[in-house]
């Protein structure tokens, strides 16, 4: 059951099912690929920082820009099927081929100045890039050739690091955050020894998870006693969910369930410790900061990086493929509506840069989401220039992979079973294990509406079954086919029947405003959605303290305006104040009123 966001090496399967929405997660997930992953011109200056050593002279990390992208636009393809997006990423990935070096190695740093700085974090997404277009890739000819090129560029690695004379330890390729950055590379390792079956791959893999991933602890030790990610000695978000995905990769290989354990713990003390209302962590910066907590506090320093959001998809998506619990897709639900949606740059607007102290041209994904009366747009993560003139950052390289995986997931085939995971109006086309197709039509206005209807289209009657997600933050759904009411169980309504052509579904998930205290402030929400206030759209302070009804929120909802999800009037004794979807506020940065905020002060 294994999706082209999960590398499997087998994509002939995969790419036989279609998906074909309508609606927000379709139109962001095309304005992305209109905006960016088109840009052929973008993917050559990308290119262009290998041959040119371009990390050298500051330790940078354009070397990942490539390969980050890489993963986003391939699993974009798998959703759009854009021919002229393949011939693009195609063209791209024999450009990059011809730019491996004498020893093979695709490094921004040449070899006097290799392992220092974000070397090894480049390599690894040079991986990553080159194993996700394989697993789309059509030609078998450049299919050889990449699996050969990944094979030299990762024999110089296993040869250079290590515990033998001579060689360096992998926590030591890196002056930043303990190494694990470097050590983040298990993932797309563990992956080419599955495409391989070359045993140094495997073995170079155990001698990283042997290090524990970091150079002053045992990450897995510290998860095992029960730490939580903020009281780790190194405290970087991204990076540190990135080696435990290679842990799970690791795992998914070898079955050792042990590593699975530990990574299922890892993911729960995130979410009790650092995942904040919109689905992000980090408060501070991008540091696990027990951010759960700190949330509701006002902030002067950038916070929640999109890089952040969208590994923490990746993450709870890789799990739900190893274990099924719907849980982790409320956690990616509350991810891509809030946090992600929201840092998507609809604007075209510029950005400020730290670096540059001034505006830069537009990046299709801003990468830092404020909480508590502040704004969007204050810095561009991982901000780079390139010799050729320009700039990037790390969040808008990643922010593709999120977009693609939202509705990439919604409807998954496997076992005899159609997932209906995220209920986005459209249709997928799922084949299953005994080779019959499934088309099962969505009709939805979700999330700004719980009533659905899932109409399935088979050419014969075939027994299946429909497992039906039941988001947890409804308490009342009731899930419907023919007369019968199906009982949901540990997150998923199953419908196993002999399925005909025209068989209905009628979902009823009831949406009631809620209200979330947290330190003496108020956030509200609406299902999966996160509301807040947003200066451009009222008048007044939005930080004035209110005072709400008593015993009963009282709310009207109106017509949402262009790019809203949900608009809806609250009563307060200070008189109505507007709710709007998280993901729709602040996107006008450049306003004098740009202030937005999650957290009100409610007597």
């Amino acid at each position: 059951m294994r999706l082209c966001c999960v590398p499997n090496l087998k994509h002939e399967a995969d790419m036989k099912n279609k998906l074909r929405f309508y609606g927000l997660a379709d139109d962001y997930a095309r304005f992305i690929e209109q905006e960016q992953l088109l840009d052929e011109s973008l993917w050559k200056k990308f290119v262009r920082v290998f041959p040119d050593c371009a990390d050298v002279a500051d330790e940078g990390w354009r070397s990942e820009y490539w390969g980050k992208m890489m993963r986003g636009a391939c699993m974009t393809y798998s959703y759009t099927r854009n021919e002229a997006l393949y011939t693009v990423l195609e063209t791209a990935v024999k450009n990059l081929l011809s730019v491996q070096d004498e020893y093979g190695r695709f490094s921004s740093y040449d070899i006097e100045h290799e392992f220092h700085g974000w070397d090894i974090w480049g390599r690894k997404y040079v991986l990553v890039g080159l194993e996700y277009f394989y697993d789309i890739c059509r030609d078998v000819a450049l299919k050889t050739k990449i699996v050969g090129a990944m094979c030299r560029h990762a024999d110089y690695l296993v040869q250079k690091i290590g515990t033998e004379k001579g060689q360096i330890a992998i926590t030591e390729t890196s002056e930043w955050w303990g190494g694990v950055n470097s050590c983040s590379i298990l993932e797309p390792i563990v992956t080419l020894y599955r495409l391989t079956d070359t045993p140094e791959y495997l073995s170079f893999a155990e001698y990283i998870i042997s290090t524990g991933g970091c150079r002053n602890a045992d990450l897995i030790e510290l998860v095992a006693q029960g730490k939580k990610p903020f009281e780790f000695p190194v405290t970087k978000a991204y990076e540190l969910m990135s080696f435990f995905e290679g842990l799970l990769a690791y795992y998914e290989t070898t079955k050792k369930k042990k590593y699975l354990d530990t990574v299922v713990k890892f993911a729960q003390a995130v979410i009790e410790s650092d995942i904040t209302i919109i689905g992000c962590a980090g408060c501070t910066h991008e540091l696990f900061d027990h951010s759960a907590e700190k949330q509701t506090e006002y902030s002067e320093t950038i916070m929640q990086e999109t890089c952040v959001t969208v590994t923490w998809m990746r993450l709870l998506a890789r799990l739900w493929e190893n274990t099924h619990n719907a849980r982790y897709l409320d956690y990616i639900e509350q991810s891509a509506l809030n946090a992600l949606y929201g840092s998507i740059n609809t604007g075209r607007l510029k950005m400020f840069s730290f670096e540059k102290q001034k505006e830069v041209p537009p990046l299709p994904f801003d990468s830092y989401s404020p909480l508590y009366n502040n704004v969007r747009g204050r810095g561009v993560g991982g901000f780079k220039e390139f010799a050729q003139g320009g700039n990037y950052g790390c969040c808008a390289c990643i922010g593709a992979a999120g977009t693609a995986l939202y509705p990439l997931y919604a409807f998954v085939g496997g076992e005899n079973t159609v997932y209906c995971n995220f209920f986005l109006n459209g249709a997928a086309e799922i084949i299953l294990d005994g080779g019959y197709k499934v088309r099962v039509e969505c009709v939805s206005e979700y999330p700004a509406d719980g009533n659905i209807k899932l109409i399935v289209h088979i050419e014969q009657a075939e027994k299946f079954t429909l497992a039906v997600h039941i988001p947890r933050w409804c308490e009342k759904a009731t899930v419907t086919c023919g007369g019968k009411t199906f009982p949901a169980k540990n997150g998923y309504a199953r419908l196993e029947k002999e399925w005909n052509d025209g068989d209905e579904v009628v979902l009823s998930f009831p949406i009631d405003l809620q209200k979330i205290v947290l330190n003496g402030k108020t956030a509200f929400t609406y299902g999966a959605l996160v509301l807040a206030r947003d200066e451009a759209k009222e008048n007044g302070d939005i930080t004035e303290r209110i005072v709400l009804e008593e015993n009963k929120l009282l709310y009207k909802r109106v017509a949402p305006v262009r790019g809203e999800q949900l608009r809806l009037n609250l009563k307060t004794k200070n008189g109505d104040i507007l709710l709007t979807d998280y993901a729709s506020c602040g996107k006008n940065w450049a306003s004098s009123r740009n202030r937005i905020t999650v957290w009100t002060n409610v007597n």
